[in-house]
């Protein structure tokens, strides 16, 4: 039984070889993948911190470190361009949809509750460039 949050064997099959080798089991034994990306999905999907997460995902610690480790070592982008590369090669792809969101579109200053007719204040180095270059 798979659950809420949880990756479908299926999902799983194909996440599971863009992901870096499984550690060699030396010393203690490391947290295999599959555990770790649930509790990676588990917290970015219920939006709790990492201490919150439950116990059946292993320590919120290793999980943690693991999801920053894979994010500073760019794993994440290529899951993502692998994922859209195959998805694009099934024909499930349509690059005429295109997403915008808060991160690429900047607000005006009024979108950001300037109260309308206020006069705003200018930045010196502004001023400075707006002034007269001649006397």
């Amino acid at each position: 039984m798979v659950r809420r949050y949880e990756l479908t064997d299926e999902q799983w099959s194909q996440l599971a070889p863009l992901l870096p080798p499984q550690r060699q089991r030396t010393g203690r034994p490391s947290l295999d993948h599959r555990t770790v990306l649930n509790g990676i999905l588990w917290i970015k999907r219920s939006g709790s911190a990492w201490r919150d997460l439950p116990e059946r995902y292993g320590n919120w610690k290793t999980v943690s470190s693991r999801f920053y480790r894979w994010q500073h070592q760019g794993l994440w982008a290529q899951v993502l361009a692998r994922v859209q590369e195959r998805a694009d090669h099934a024909g499930q792809v349509d690059w005429d949809v295109q997403m915008i969101d808060s991160t690429i579109v900047r607000a005006h200053q009024s979108a950001a509750g300037v109260k309308k007719g206020t006069a705003t204040k200018r930045s010196a180095a502004r001023k400075v460039a707006s002034e007269p270059k001649s006397t």
